[in-house]
């Protein structure tokens, strides 16, 4: 086993710098020593020695000959890190009766999933730490895995870890009652059993974080690569016990995330410790094998539903029961439950109808963990209605759009409530379906898809409306004890040039949010938007706030940044009011300039009014103060949720003989309420329609009974490519929210949230005149060839 920190008393674990810092054994000991006649390099790299098995007992650990390689600086095991680090588990308090068990950077004494780091290697360079790493001897004991939720479920079944009686993580229900009475009476009930493939985000831009302590402040500084960077503050300071006000967390823009980057991974927690330990900057990268093997994972559901109607085709009642599994752990700080959760709130979510049970199980296996990736249990819980609303219109004999337009909530109901307890403020479900059908031609796609069946070429036409959650308040993550802030907050100023600065807690991973900020800033302030900066990601900058998740950066990033600027423009109308001799009223701001308010009249540029302000204020009237800077904060209150709306609608073509579908195109119309860059929610609609297009024809990780994942590549792991994706048609309903002044909800969700759903309806349709079905997403040939009983 590895002496634990024994690596620490060797000379080539200190570091020498002109300002001498202290010896990181002692530190931690509340002693120091300094060392400074050694110059090393200063940045120092991570590598992880990885589990063979799915699950196995850690019987020893020989570091010896790593040690002695060249550039190794420490070698660390659990037992390292648990020194200085305390546990975490990834439960919320609202979600009563869920379990997990704590979790640490590395393990103690079991690996749970095949890829769980198990040490760590610290060396000058990646290459040297990977080397290092290969040169570890550990020996397992490999034991019993459960890899399926069957397997879980049963009587007796091992469990993926210690101290768990079973390997059920959470169980509940929802019920309004009637249910069964209803199902028993009712001219028509469909059922489907539904199964959706684990699925991973594979962005641009992998997991990365450098960890610097440095402790002569002592001071720890992260770059991260994630969304939330008040979020992994908090976690950083509380879990390693340091003082929030010496921890800083950076997050640049990032290459994507799509909720991936939201959560806590056990090497960034080592990371973190590796740094403390050593007193050094250290960096981990994970590469794409990495990727899979600890990415958080979605999807992996089993949903078996039905929906009773009545002659009519009116929607009465529905039951389901989802069971989910997930990985050896609940995710942290969010859970693993939260997918789930909604996945049974959201089902039925876009119709009128008052009866409604569900069952959820959340399922520990020994897999890579599950969490929230983007629109968390939209698609799964779209899909399951949508797909049930076709199958109850073939029943009824109605076209599947006439179905819809005889069960879709009516635009002039609301407020209403869902039978599941969601809120509904305002939607435009009819608007958004009428819209389609123009936009796609619907009848004349029908009349098309006739004629060419005629000729053996299958079309299939699929329609899908959605509901999506956005603008979260605190009911989604504090109420459950996480410190998650549901607030988000701005500091907006005009600097001494007349340049304006907007510092807000939200964040960028590629999706417009500094530039819809900026469209804000300038628009209230009367600017133009290249003399406004946004600066994001940054805790020793930005005021605290819940930054980037959910579709939150306009709808509650976005409010926060109006508000702010409009208590800005108000101090900057005053004191030109001041300056000018005239009333605050009486002017306005426009192009950078102040002028009259009635004839337009430049009177006072921003900058001239910022030097008086800044430099001279003796010039101003007594008692009169430049207030040129604005902190503000925002919560959302009210109605929990904003909540979105739309429909979408896929055209494919099948081959029956080869299984292979072509996606000829997809349509969209979505409402997000007030639409601030129409371009930038295009483009996010569109991002998110192939995402959801992946999951539906390609995206799967598929694992062996063993508990191996056999797909953990880009060579074996299909992403949909530019070739294969259809021309996708946006249209827009605008309602906006009444909870805000700006009026803006989330639209980063609303493509990923149905596009998936459709799909199967179109390739169920295409199947149609075979007899055929399908209830199984990723649809793929070999799938839909079973399907057809071809093979």
């Amino acid at each position: 086993m590895n002496a634990p920190l024994g690596s620490l008393d060797r000379p080539n674990s200190y570091i020498g710098r002109s300002v001498p810092r202290p010896n990181a054994k002692r530190l931690l000991a509340g002693r120091g020593r300094y060392v400074t006649d050694l110059v090393l390099p200063r940045m120092l790299h991570a590598a992880f020695f990885r589990s063979p098995y799915a699950h196995a007992r850690i019987v020893s650990i020989d570091a010896a000959a790593a040690r002695a390689m060249p550039g190794v600086r420490l070698v660390a095991t659990g037992e390292d890190l648990a020194r200085i680090c305390t546990p975490w588990t990834g439960t919320l308090d609202h979600f009563k009766g869920m379990i997990s068990t704590p979790q640490l950077p590395l393990p103690l004494e079991r690996a749970v999933w095949a890829g769980q780091a198990v040490v760590a290697v610290v060396a000058d360079s990646r290459a040297q730490a990977e080397d290092a790493a290969e040169a570890l001897a550990v020996e397992f004991e490999e034991l019993p895995a459960v890899a399926d939720i069957d397997a879980a479920l049963a009587p007796g079944a091992p469990t993926v870890a210690p101290g768990l009686a079973d390997n059920v993580c959470f169980r509940t229900r929802l019920d309004t009652g009637g249910v069964d009475l209803i199902l028993s009476r009712a001219a028509h009930v469909v059922e489907e059993v539904f199964r959706f493939g684990r699925h991973t985000a594979v962005t641009l831009e992998p997991r990365a974080i450098v960890a610097d302590y440095d402790p002569s402040e002592p001071r720890l500084t992260v770059h991260h690569a994630t969304q939330t960077p008040y979020q992994f503050h908090e976690l950083y300071a509380r879990h390693y016990g340091l003082p929030e006000a010496r921890v800083r967390v950076v997050a640049p823009d990032i290459g994507g995330s799509f909720g991936m980057k939201l959560h806590v991974y056990h090497e960034d927690m080592a990371v973190v410790g590796l740094s403390i330990l050593m007193g050094r900057p250290v960096k981990f990268v994970a590469d794409r094998l990495e990727s899979f093997v600890s990415d958080i994972h979605a999807r992996d559901h089993r949903v078996r539903a039905s929906m009773a109607v009545d002659e009519a085709g009116r929607i009465l009642a529905m039951q389901v029961d989802d069971v989910t599994a997930v990985g050896a752990f609940s995710t942290y700080p969010r859970t693993s439950v939260v997918e789930g959760n909604q996945v049974i709130r959201l089902i039925g979510a876009p119709y009128r109808f008052r009866n409604y049970r569900a069952d959820l199980a959340v399922v520990f296996q020994n897999k890579v963990q599950t969490s929230q990736y983007r629109a968390v249990g939209h698609p799964v819980a779209c899909a399951v209605t949508e797909r049930l609303v076709d199958l109850a219109a073939a029943k009824a004999g109605l076209d599947p759009a006439e179905m819809r337009a005889r069960n879709l909530i009516a635009d002039d109901a609301y407020p209403c409530t869902s039978p599941t307890g969601y809120q509904f403020e305002a939607l435009s479900h009819q608007a958004c379906l009428v819209r389609l059908k123009r936009m796609m031609d619907y009848d004349g796609l029908r009349a098309e898809q006739a004629r060419l069946r005629e000729r053996g070429i299958h079309r299939g036409i699929g329609i899908a409306s959605f509901v999506e959650i956005s603008n979260p308040g605190p009911a989604f993550y504090g109420v459950g004890g996480a410190r998650i802030s549901a607030q988000d907050g701005a500091i907006v100023k005009v600097t001494p040039s007349g340049e304006v600065q907007c510092l807000i807690s939200v964040t960028e991973q590629g999706q417009g949010t500094e530039t819809v900020i900026g469209q804000i800033v300038a628009d209230q302030l009367g600017v133009p938007r290249e003399r406004v900066s946004v600066v994001t990601g940054d805790t020793d900058a930005t005021p605290h706030g819940g930054a980037t998740w959910a579709c939150r950066g306009a709808g509650i990033g976005g409010e926060t940044a109006l508000q702010a600027t409009r208590r800005l423009r108000d101090n900057v109308l005053e004191l030109a009011a001041a300056i000018l001799q005239a009333k605050p009223s009486e002017l306005d701001l426009q192009d950078g300039w102040i002028v009259d308010q009635e004839t337009g009249q430049q009177r006072l540029t921003l900058g001239e009014l910022a030097r008086i302000g800044y430099f001279r204020p003796d010039t101003l009237p007594p008692g009169t103060q430049a207030q040129l800077t604005v902190a503000h904060h925002y919560a959302p209150q009210g109605y929990p949720f904003a909540f979105t709306n739309g429909i979408q609608g896929c055209l494919v073509e099948l081959d029956p003989e080869t299984g292979f579908v072509r996606i000829l195109k997809h349509w969209v119309v979505e409402d997000c309420g007030r639409i601030i860059n129409p371009m930038l929610v295009d483009e996010q609609v569109r991002g998110g329609v192939v995402q959801g297009l992946g999951a539906a024809f390609f995206e799967e990780c598929r694992y062996d009974s063993t508990g191996q994942l056999t797909n953990g590549s880009l060579a074996d792991y299909l992403v949909p490519m530019a070739c294969e994706m259809p021309d996708i048609e946006i249209g827009h309903i605008e309602t906006p929210t009444r909870g805000t002044e700006l009026g803006a909800k989330g639209c980063g969700e609303a493509g990923t949230a149905a596009a998936s759903a459709a799909a199967l309806n179109a390739v169920n349709d295409a199947m149609a005149p075979f007899g055929a079905t399908i209830a199984q997403i990723p649809m793929t040939p070999a799938r839909l060839l079973q399907a057809l009983g071809r093979i």
